[in-house]
């Protein structure tokens, strides 16, 4: 059942692509560059490997050459078409593999950085997903997270669900018509999702430090975790 839900997100995440960037800036209301650029801040260094993962358009990569463009950059997603993408705009000329969260075809310790943003939602497992990010950062590695959030006080909870299931269909469709309501089936991954207390638990059993800073009373994390 995980598997076959999976591919469905898989599906609409293709068919949405040419509006994907534009409707996520709108449905974050429009804080979803300043969150990602909060997380990167100085985390980043000259000559950094930088693993991102559930790379999208790479809007992550985009944030991290803005800090230093003297890093290697590799994008891993699932989608080749978003791959394909992603290695044509940005700038480093970055490597792309194609693949999963939870079976990541790389060595271990090969990266000093990892990014997700908004992506680690759609693990089937975010706690296999946690151990292999985990597997390919070197021993001083950092692991930035952005992605929605998902607080702990039920009612702030209701909230957010409420905003997701009924005004941001409404929002999607006056952005990108039809296919915009198509992102309604990619947020369902939400009623999946880990609360902010449970992630960092899961998170703080493979890694030194953990610190989260939550914006929207709770409903957009930026994760920073040390290894």
């Amino acid at each position: 059942m995980e598997k076959e839900y999976w591919k469905k997100v898989v599906k609409t995440l293709n068919d949405i692509i040419p509006i994907y960037n534009k409707i996520n800036f709108y449905i974050s209301l429009g804080k979803d560059e300043e969150y990602r650029c909060l997380g990167i801040g100085e985390n980043i260094k000259e000559n950094d490997w930088v693993l991102d993962a559930g790379s999208g358009f790479g809007n992550m990569s985009k944030s991290a050459l803005c800090v230093t463009k003297n890093i290697q950059i590799t994008l891993f997603d699932p989608l080749i078409t978003m791959l394909k993408n992603s290695k044509k705009h940005l700038q480093n000329n970055p490597h792309a593999i194609s693949g999963i969260f939870e079976n990541i075809p790389i060595r271990n310790e090969k990266f000093d950085v990892a990014l997700c943003g908004y992506s680690l939602r759609d693990a089937l497992s975010v706690e296999t997903a946690i151990s292999e990010i985990h597997r390919v950062l070197k021993n001083d590695g950092k692991w930035i997270i952005v992605d929605l959030g998902k607080p702990d006080n039920k009612i702030i909870r209701a909230g957010i669900l409420f905003y997701l299931y009924a005004i941001l269909p409404i929002i999607a469709f006056i952005v990108g018509g039809t296919l915009g309501l198509k992102f309604n089936r990619i947020y369902g991954t939400y009623e999946r999702w880990l609360t902010n207390d449970r992630l960092v638990e899961l998170l703080r059993r493979k890694f030194s430090k953990v610190e989260i800073h939550k914006k929207l009373f709770g409903g957009a994390i930026i994760i920073i975790s040390h290894k």
